[in-house]
């Protein structure tokens, strides 16, 4: 999510995509339209948390400092979130702490990945919310990942898990006593702590989000770095992701650079076809995947953040992307195997540094904004099937939007507000 330099500065479903898929993709022009919204003009939240349009309303559902039933407390920094249903009535919400390694949030955790040189148990991991599927009252919840660095975002499977990324790349002997930046895997039904097994065939880099596409088992991954790749793991056994398999970056051709930064490559609506490139020595000691994945002719994405996967594609934002530095979105479509840049902002009132996506149950984009300018000013954002862009939501506190995610149902969209951890419940026409 936010890089380490803004932080220092500043102390859905396959039906969905389907109705995405079927709007088509017509080239659209730069300047995005400005979308009607169809859920209509946002009124002011009489608490000063969350400005939602009319009809819609929100519940907090958890805070940091909340006690959990394993006797600890929610922690800080709540980031990337899956939402699953466990078949019992329940719901369980598998929620992201980006904590670093100094930091301490929440009890000690009791096991986990990794310690400090001080023999401390890192706090940073998971934590896991089941809910009663239809009240969404807290059944229980527990740490179910610790000793991990920066758990940032992420991504759920068809397997019914949560893979949980580290956006760290910390070196053992430097503070730590093992290697950090890997994806680690957290069942949603795990009644507690799993034992955290560090995915190695999937890289070691900057991870951010991962989707899973269910049709063959292969995982996407975005990578938060300013010359970052977009990989993605082919499993040796689909669903079974520790027994290894080839890990890949994409090539798009003609497209060395979709930054846009320096000259304008590639267009809203403009497409190319891409191929995949193998890469080896994916533990990366030196932190270098990125740069040699580059110079065997993979494409470079400006800050690759979140990713979401429906039956037939998948959309990725690119944080600081774009002419203006605001931010785009990516489509991907596996089988067809194009990328096609679908949005890029031109206007900060508009869109401002979009990070984790998702999609509403009427096929429009979400976006939760994660920008810390001077005046801290963070959306919900909608960009429908042409692109054009509208609020959907204001976060009315100085911090970011995070981990949005809808129940399987669709009815209800669970969103963070990072910090102080927060997390909302929110729920509307959402068909509309």
């Amino acid at each position: 999510m936010m890089d380490q330099d803004r932080r220092a500065f500043l102390a859905a479903t396959g039906t969905a995509f389907a109705a995405l898929l079927a709007s088509g993709c017509a080239a659209r022009s730069l300047a995005a339209p400005a979308a009607k919204s169809p859920y209509g003009a946002l009124a002011p939240d009489p608490a000063g948390l969350l400005d939602l349009p009319s009809g819609f309303s929100y519940r907090v559902i958890a805070r940091l400092g909340d006690a959990m039933t394993d006797g600890g407390s929610v922690p800080d920094n709540a980031d990337g979130m899956g939402c699953f249903d466990l078949g019992d009535g329940t719901l369980a919400l598998v929620r992201n702490h980006e904590l670093t390694a100094r930091q301490q949030s929440g009890a000690a955790p009791a096991a986990g990945y990794d310690r400090t040189s001080a023999g401390r148990v890192l706090h940073g991991g998971t934590t896991t919310q089941v809910l009663d599927a239809i009240s969404l009252a807290t059944v229980r919840q527990y740490r179910s990942l610790a000793g991990t660095i920066r758990n940032c975002a992420g991504g759920t499977t068809p397997w019914g898990s949560w893979l949980s990324c580290e956006e760290d790349t910390t070196r053992a002997g430097r503070g730590v006593e093992r290697d950090h930046g890997w994806v680690f895997e957290v069942p949603a039904n795990a009644p507690g702590l799993v034992e955290a097994v560090p995915l190695t065939a999937m890289g070691r880099f900057n991870h951010e989000a991962v989707a899973v596409d269910p049709a063959t088992g292969i995982v996407y991954m975005t990578e938060d770095r300013d010359e970052g790749l977009l990989y993605r793991f082919v499993p040796n056994e689909p669903g079974k992701l520790a027994s290894g398999g080839r890990l890949q970056a994409l090539a798009a051709r003609g497209l060395e650079d979709s930054r846009n930064w320096e000259e304008r490559r590639l267009s809203p609506g403009k497409s190319r076809a891409v191929r995949w490139i193998d890469l080896d020595q994916v533990d990366s000691p030196e932190d270098n995947l990125r740069r040699r994945g580059a110079a065997k002719g993979a494409t470079l994405f400006a800050r690759g953040e979140g990713i979401h996967m429906g039956r037939h594609e998948l959309y990725f934002c690119c944080t600081s992307g774009g002419a203006a530095g605001l931010g785009q979105v990516f489509r991907l479509v596996p089988g067809a195997d194009r990328l096609e840049l679908f949005f890029e902002s031109l206007s900060k009132e508009r869109f401002n540094y979009g990070d984790n996506l998702t999609v509403a149950p009427n096929g429009h984009l979400i976006v939760c904004e994660d920008q810390y300018t001077a005046v801290v000013d963070n959306h919900l954002r909608g960009i429908a099937p042409d692109g054009g862009v509208y609020p959907l939501a204001r976060l009315r506190t100085q911090t970011e939007l995070a981990g949005a995610c809808f129940s399987p149902d669709g009815r209800t969209l669970f969103v963070n507000a990072y910090s102080p951890a927060t997390t909302l419940a929110i729920t509307g026409p959402w068909a509309a």
